[in-house]
């Protein structure tokens, strides 16, 4: 069977593409292998209808908000162009497509968030994915739609990651009289990307050979709720390091991000394919190589 997923040199679509690689039943195919623009929606046609896949899975996005405010046009033209595309592709060949979105669909007011409950973004980036989440049912209603909340994971750089970009600050306050400041606001509940590459190849698995009504949103978040100063003081547990020149900052800084976004889990739960790495081990396993760098 063939995948076509985009976005697959990102800290999501890299490991998407490593799990469905290591299935001797799969292939895969890429933009980022193949030197496609996904803004080129002649070429990206042209290319879908030439490998035919058996499912597109898009993780290609803006998914900065701070990038998104400072360009919202080309933030526009991924988020949504892009994706209403690909949707409308997909359902011309007739080929499941699995759309991935965020938990910043929600204003983060009345958590855990259902996914029947009403999305209100309150920034650029949140509404946004949710223009994307509904060119995507608009194409087709069995589309599979999943949203995530901040991810961490095998990184190229720290700055690839929310979560790993803290320790940048935290490191850089060791031994010396420099203040970090970090947010100790919103509350996030942090997921793996391997832990989200499991629940994508296993959405696709039952959509494809046994279709036992997979379509609709899904939702998927870690069990572990932390502020950023949470995470950082986990991550100075971890290493040993010192929390006295870290600070935390009360209150809303930058982009406006919603307070409280715990998404409800329990309808991917009932397909039994939700699976949950423990912060701790999880952050410590990533951030292992980078201490000494």
């Amino acid at each position: 069977m063939k995948l076509f997923l985009t976005g697959a040199s990102g800290l999501l679509g890299r490991s998407i593409y490593e799990r469905f690689l290591n299935e001797p039943d799969w292939t895969v195919t890429s933009p980022g292998l193949t030197k496609l623009n996904l803004l080129d929606k002649d070429a990206v046609t042209n290319l879908l209808n030439t490998i035919s896949p058996d499912v597109i899975v898009h993780c290609a996005a803006e998914r900065f908000p701070d990038k998104v405010e400072n360009d919202p046009q080309a933030a526009y033209d991924l988020n949504v162009g892009v994706s209403a595309h690909l949707a409308d592709v997909a359902n011309n060949l007739k080929v499941p497509f699995l759309y991935i979105s965020t938990d910043y669909v929600f204003d983060g007011d009345k958590s855990p968030y259902k996914e029947t409950d009403e999305p209100t973004p309150i920034n650029e980036y949140g509404r946004l994915k949710l223009l994307g989440e509904k060119a995507v049912l608009a194409a087709n209603l069995n589309n599979i739609i999943l949203r995530i909340p901040v991810l961490y994971g095998p990184v190229e750089s720290l700055e690839e990651s929310a979560i790993t970009y803290l320790f940048i600050g935290l490191k850089k306050c060791q031994n010396n009289n420099e203040i970090f400041k970090v947010s100790n606001y919103e509350l996030r509940n942090p997921s793996s990307v391997d832990d989200i590459a499991h629940i994508v190849f296993n959405l696709v698995e039952k959509k494809i050979v046994s279709n036992n009504g997979i379509s609709g949103i899904y939702q998927w978040c870690g069990k572990e709720m932390y502020t950023k100063y949470d995470m950082v003081a986990k991550m100075a547990k971890i290493f040993n390091m010192s929390m006295e020149q870290v600070v935390p900052v009360n209150g809303q800084g930058g982009v406006k991000r919603p307070f409280n976004t715990q998404l409800d889990v329990s309808r991917l739960n009932q397909l039994g394919i939700g699976t949950h790495t423990n912060f701790e081990d999880g952050i410590k396993t990533v951030l292992s190589s980078w201490v000494v760098k």
